[in-house]
């Protein structure tokens, strides 16, 4: 027995039709007890915002403004996370250090020559993430100096895959309190770099 198929109804798109985007929605309070995930920013669920190395930091502010972000990941073609850069580093030292090092117009610094590098990004675990609490990713955001933390699960051949960040303004909105954490300088390069400034 074959079956009839019909056509669907069709309509003009009209002039101010947008479209969806994914949405995380978080709990707007939590408490240091509760699961970690109530503050987790999950890629499962939202998009992670990305920019290629060779753009110039002003197109890194622009997106991050346009998608209200404060972080974008750093990728190559095949979207392999090459770092991250937020926007603490636009408006930070790191852009005139270049220019200077350089001898570049400001609007010529790339997204390359501020992001943090992939091989100084530490990432937590799912797993773990998924038996802390908010407090303990507190303890971590404030042990190592950062402001974000990334977390990823582990897929076929112990590959990392990007599943969620924690962002300290966002668990500081959710804990209805201003959370301060302060950079750690974590190889003697760094320290020695921050000694010569």
């Amino acid at each position: 027995m074959t079956r009839t198929y019909n056509p669907i109804p069709s309509s003009p798109m009209q002039k101010e039709a947008t479209f969806h985007k994914p949405r995380q929605t978080l709990p707007e309070r939590v408490d240091a007890e509760e699961p970690a995930l109530q503050v987790m920013t999950d890629f499962q669920i939202v998009t992670a915002y990305t920019i290629f190395p060779l753009e110039t930091i002003e197109d890194a502010r622009a997106k991050m403004i346009h998608r209200g972000v404060r972080m974008l990941l750093v990728v190559d073609d095949l979207n392999h996370i090459l770092g991250l850069i937020t926007a603490t580093d636009l408006t930070g030292e790191k852009p005139m250090q270049v220019v200077q090092h350089q001898g570049i117009r400001h609007s010529d610094v790339l997204v390359k020559d501020i992001m943090t590098p992939h091989e100084r990004l530490e990432v937590l675990c799912m797993e773990d993430v998924q038996k802390a609490c908010v407090g303990d990713i507190v303890a971590t955001l404030t042990a190592h100096g950062r402001q974000h933390a990334l977390v990823v699960d582990r897929v076929a051949d112990q590959v990392q895959m990007l599943r969620g960040m924690f962002s300290v303004s966002q668990i500081g909105k959710q804990l209805g309190s201003s959370l301060e954490t302060i950079a750690v300088a974590r190889t003697f390069a760094e320290i020695g770099a921050e000694l010569a400034r």
